[in-house]
This record gives structure tokens, sequence and C-alpha cells, in this order.
């Protein structure tokens, strides 16, 4: 009997009327569907895959650990790949401030970054110190806490009544900037933002700040100005707020560095990481704690944390995040990504002449955003958000091809069309060439249909 297509009678897809390409296997930057297509993963999934499918030592981690054992509970055992995890993160981002504490995934790692914010004033005799401050273009996760913090308007607008309610600031949106500077004329309004909104609400309420360094999917590849976040870092030390860095995309060597704040050279008090630490073969996320945080922890009445997931600390994903934290270093996969950056991102950047929809092209490394505008001779004037312009590039480069990441609404939350490109890090100068090609190809077709 010859193998069938599974039915998706059964199925419960996020886009209920729609008809998924069913990939059946990977290797390297390529996935393979069911119709025998090769195509290039633009975006790592969701600037996930980071080594590339199919990576036989990352796979053969996880068996060789199986065969020892597969799951404990952290509420009651260690196990050896966690310790040795730990030991490793805090190698690679190059100081011993920090502990590790492990989730599995970067939704579960903001969460519990945000109780970690709570209980640390708690137990500092603090209890009034609850909000936590966001920016208002950001994505922080699915989860209801997480999604309180996010700045998405789409992606929250259908659960707002059930989300709490905190406080936001503007982002470091450069080519949109809020405060209607310029790279000249910047004086880190941006970063005041956050003193005026800790004002505004009363320093004696809030926790903690929560940024990404580099913007991932609300916005991809948002950056800030040189100095924004050692002077957020200035802000918060002050106010005893905690900085919480949301690196679950931008980290793990994504920009070109292994922490993006690390360009910036400031320390958060917390850093939130998933995605690329394991490269997509398991479940994996951790939350690295600044000593000062985990000591007050560590001293207090319970010596705990009251927090805590089933499958957090899963001995065979850890196992997973080691050896790819191995290869990353083996192979000096982090300096590959930084020159690959410099090398596509310019390429990139010459589309814009050609292409009028083309609005910024901008990013770090190999996480990279192009934002789309009805036409950059005349301004930033974003597309109606009915034409679905992120949707028909993606449909476009699929056809040849392609998979990007499409994302919207960061125009006031009702408008703006946006594709991530985040290829897995083993990408060549000749790979990068070809998704530039196609995306050429794709832009144009798409601009002709709007002709």
């Amino acid at each position: 009997m010859k193998n069938r297509r599974p039915t998706e009678k059964y199925i419960f897809y996020r886009d209920l009327k729609c008809h998924y390409p069913l990939i059946v296997r990977g290797d390297g930057i390529y996935i393979y569907n069911d119709k025998g297509q090769k195509i290039i993963d633009g975006a790592s999934g969701a600037a996930v895959v980071c080594l590339g499918h199919r990576n036989k030592r990352v796979m053969n981690a996880w068996l060789k650990q199986a065969d020892k054992i597969a799951y404990v509970h952290m509420s009651a055992f260690s196990n050896e790949p966690i310790l040795r995890l730990s030991e490793k993160l805090v190698n690679m981002v190059g100081d011993r401030h920090y502990h590790v504490y492990f989730t599995s995934g970067g939704s579960e790692s903001v969460e519990a970054a945000i109780k970690l914010a709570r209980q640390y004033h708690l137990e500092k005799g603090r209890p009034e110190r609850h909000m936590v401050i966001a920016r208002s273009i950001s994505y922080h996760g699915s989860t209801l806490g997480a999604l309180s913090l996010t700045g998405h308007h789409y992606r929250r607008f259908k659960f707002s009544p059930i989300l709490f309610s905190f406080p936001r600031i503007s982002p470091p949106y450069c080519y949109r900037c809020p405060f209607n500077q310029t790279k000249k004329t910047c004086n880190l309004d941006c970063a005041e933002d956050l003193e005026r909104a800790i004002v505004a609400e009363g320093e004696e309420l809030i926790s903690a700040f929560i940024f990404e360094p580099v913007v991932g999917a609300s916005a991809p590849g948002i950056a800030p100005p040189v100095g924004y976040i050692k002077r957020i870092r200035e802000i918060c030390e002050r106010h005893d707020i905690l900085m919480i860095g949301d690196e679950v995309m931008s980290g793990i060597g994504r920009t070109g560095k292994f922490l993006a704040s690390q360009h910036y050279h400031a320390r958060p008090h917390i850093i939130c990481l998933s995605k690329g630490l394991s490269s997509g073969y398991a479940p994996l996320g951790a939350v690295m704690v600044e000593n000062e945080v985990y000591d007050i922890l560590k001293e207090s009445g319970t010596h705990a944390f009251v927090h805590g997931h089933t499958f957090g600390g899963h001995p065979a994903s850890a196992a997973v995040g080691l050896e790819v934290l191995k290869i990353l270093k083996e192979k000096k996969l982090i300096e590959h990504v930084s020159d690959m950056g410099k090398y596509w991102i310019p390429k990139l950047k010459a589309l814009k002449k050609k292409h009028r929809i083309i609005g910024n092209v901008r990013g770090k490394g190999l996480l990279i955003g192009i934002e789309f505008v009805v036409d950059n001779n005349r301004g930033k004037g974003p597309f109606d958000p009915s034409l679905l312009i992120r949707l028909r590039i993606q449909e476009e480069c699929m056809r040849r091809g392609l998979y990007v990441y499409p994302g919207g609404y960061a125009v006031k939350g009702i408008a703006g069309d946006h594709i991530l490109l985040a290829p897995p890090y083993i990408v060549k100068k000749k790979d990068v060439d070809r998704i530039t090609d196609i995306l050429d190809d794709s832009i144009g077709a798409v601009e002709e249909s709007l002709n």
C-alpha cells in the first residue's frame, strides 16, 4: 500500500481555512514538501533552526541522553545536562554574573522573568511593585502574562479583556521616529520615555522594564541607536527597576554576537532565551538571572522561586542545547553570522533603489527586516491592510522556492507590512545571493500586480 497524505480532518491549525504545505523532510538550509519542492528556509521557521535541518550531531546528542534518562522533574531532581548547559551559557555570555533557570520555550521564559521581578521586590519588602513597563512595538509571547506585555495590537485585541494593563513607551523605531528626530538630532528621547513612564506611574509601583535589544517578529531588525541600552540601564538602576532583555529571537548569535545586547555593551538584569538555543530540535528556553536578583531570592525566608513548569530542565532538551552551543563555538558560526550580515544587508538595501515598495531594510547579523510602503519616492505611507502585501510577497517567494516570515501592523497598530529574513547560520554567500535574487523577482511581481 502506497503512503498517502495524512488526513487534515482532525487537525487544528492557526488559520482554520488555510491549506498548509506538508513538509516531509529538511536538510541544511532547505525544507522539502510532499510534492518534491525544494524550499530555502529563509527564516529558520521563526528564527529558530540556527544550525539548519538534519544536523546529526544534535540528533545524536538527544538520543544519547534519552538512552540514559529523558526526563526528571526539577522540583525533586537535578541532572547533568542542565548543570553543564548553565555553565556553558554563563561562559558564552562572557562573565559570571548570572545563574540560569530553564524553561521549555520563549513565552515561558518571559513569564518566569516577570514573576522573578515580582518576587525580587516582594522579598525586598516592596509588595506594591508589580507593574512591568514594555514598548509599544513588541512581541513577548502568547501566554497571558507575556501577551499582556506585548505591544502588538493585532495579537492582543481579541484577548484584551483578560490581559493585564501595563504601561508602554515608544520604541527606538528610527525609520518612523515617534519624536520626529533624525540620526543627527537624536538625543535618545525614546530612552528618556522610560523615565517619563516611571514618573507618570510612580516608581513605587514598577518592578521591571522589558525590551527586545533588536526587535523580532513585531517589526524585525529594528535596532536602537548607540547609547540607548546603556541609558535604559542607568534609568532602571536609579529607580531600582529590573531590566529584562527579551533575547528569545535575537539571542544565541542571531545578530552576530551571542547576545544582541552585547553590541551595546550593556547587561540586562534578566535575559530571556529560547529559539536558537536548541536550534528547534527540542523545546528549550532559559532565563539568565543576575547574581544580585538570585541572591535576594536565595536568602529569602522560603529560599525558593515560587514557579515551575513540567518540562523545565528537561535532560534531553538540555543535552541538545549543550551540543548546539558547542557547534556554534567550534565552527565559529556567530562570527560567520556577523560576516554574512555585513555582506548581505547592503545587497538588500540596494533593492530599495529598484523597487519603490521597499521602504526600509534594517537589522544585524542574520536578523533582518524589510518593511514595505506604497511608494518610497513619495514618503513612508503604508499599504491598505486589506491588500495583505506581506502575504502576497510570501506567496511569490514560495512559488520560487523561498520561505520568508511575514508580519504587519507596526504602523500605529493598524497598518504596515514587513517580512523577516533569518536563515540558518550555515548559509553561504551563494545562498544569500540566491535569496536576494528570489526576493528581487518576488517583490517585482507584487509591484507589477499593483500597477
